[in-house]
């Protein structure tokens, strides 16, 4: 019996290996569309993923392509007819990418020793979090935010410290909505572990002025998807017409649904589903977030990458009513996290910060919730880099959440002092 669990053991693990996509010799190239025909021209290539998938969102300025071997020379062909000239950025993906990646099954990943020297898979943050309910009896409890297509919770953590403060207000973090934005949860749990652990005064007093949600893991089933099987998958995984899968949970929210910035082809990354909330994960999610019972005072969305910080709207360049008060608080955000290591954001509006993008979860709590403060990262690194971008290496988690944690110790200070509310 023994031996013929440890050879089914060898056989998953296999299988899983064999199973995982490679990008051998695949190219990512910068295309720079300055004009309608051009992108139009370009729009049938959301439906084409497996010969070129769109790494951002396509729009009017620089859009990166990861271009199939045999799909190359038709790709640039097409770029030609369109009068765009490609800037090639890197040669063999596959390389850049390093995706040979250890097994499920390595001691490392599966260890109770949970740290920020690498990225740990779903049950491994889902574990470290029911352990600190142990460690933090009277401060900690995980909640479920919604299922996923695939059964999985929603699993998060709430802090609240029960020192008599009456009516407190929550603040909701939520990260890795998009599935390959492995920095975002990262940077999630680093920041959980800032509010339990952190002497610094100011962060102390953060953690006990609010109740804290924090979901490191929107989108479960992607997340696993993208360690077992495709590192650059960054939908749901629940099945669409066309026999392609997924759904971008960011633009399915019911705001503004699927007006701009978001594909009604189901093949194309930026597809908003058939119908709003037609995601399981996202419908749930919107229905705890309604539930909660302490008024909502900020909500945040971790995703990567481009060094920017942003807010409301997606769908209009209009600002929003109190935007003087967001890009004050934006100001306090982006000069705090260039403090400690130099490290420089821009933003601003969603709309004209990066590019029209209907249907976020960050739109839809400010428009449908009516919470004030709304604001998205977009984690490290700035500019375009292959190998940094989704891939951002482990070395990078530690700084990456020390410069998150003084941006958001700002940012939430300098809304706190907008609304007259002392942080303890």
């Amino acid at each position: 019996m023994k031996l013929l669990l440890v050879l089914l053991s060898v056989y998953i693990l296999t299988f899983c290996l064999a199973e995982r996509k490679r990008f051998d010799n695949y190219r990512v190239y910068r295309v720079n569309p300055t004009k309608a025909n051009q992108l139009e021209g370009l729009r049938p290539l959301e439906a084409k993923s497996e010969d070129a998938l769109i790494l951002n969102n396509l729009h009017l300025g620089p859009t990166d392509f990861l271009v199939a071997p045999s799909y190359d020379k038709t790709f640039v062909e097409l770029l030609k007819g369109l009068d765009l000239t490609p800037e090639l950025i890197d040669n063999n993906a596959q390389a850049s990418l390093s995706l040979d990646i250890e097994p499920v099954a390595d001691a490392n990943r599966r260890s109770d020793d949970y740290s920020w020297t690498e990225y740990h898979e779903l049950n491994d943050t889902h574990r470290w979090m029911q352990n600190l309910v142990g460690k933090y009896p009277d401060v900690v409890s995980v909640f479920i935010a919604g299922q996923s297509y695939e059964g999985r919770e929603l699993l998060g953590l709430k802090i609240n410290h029960n020192d008599g403060r009456a009516e407190k207000q929550s603040i909701f973090l939520e990260a890795g909505m998009h599935a390959r934005e492995w920095i975002g949860p990262a940077t999630a749990t680093y920041f959980i572990n800032e509010l339990l652990t952190s002497q610094e005064p100011q962060i102390k007093g953060l953690a006990r002025s609010y109740v804290w949600y924090i979901l490191p893991h929107a989108n479960p089933d992607g997340y696993v998807y993208t360690h077992l099987t495709n590192r650059m998958w960054r939908k749901t995984r629940s099945p669409q017409d066309k026999n392609c899968i997924g759904t971008d949970p960011n633009r399915n929210w019911d705001f503004h649904w699927r007006e701009v910035g978001a594909s009604s082809d189901p093949c194309s990354e930026s597809y908003a589903g058939p119908k709003a909330f037609s995601e399981r994960e996202v419908e749930t999610l919107s229905q705890y977030l309604r539930s909660l019972p302490e008024p909502m005072f900020m909500y945040l969305s971790l995703h990567s990458f481009s060094q920017l910080l942003l807010y409301p709207y997606g769908h209009t360049s209009t600002l929003p009513e109190n935007h003087k008060e967001l890009e004050q608080i934006f100001n306090a955000a982006v000069g705090a996290v260039k403090r400690r290591y130099g490290t420089r954001y821009t933003g601003g509006n969603v709309y004209d910060a990066i590019y029209p993008a209907a249907g976020s979860s960050m739109d839809w709590v400010y428009g449908v919730l009516k919470v004030k403060y709304s604001f998205c990262y977009e984690l490290r690194p700035s500019g375009y880099s292959f190998w940094t971008g989704f891939r951002l290496p482990a070395s990078q988690i530690i700084p990456t959440g020390q410069e998150t944690t003084d941006s958001l110790v700002e940012m939430i200070k300098a809304a706190a002092q907008i609304e007259g509310y002392k942080i303890q």
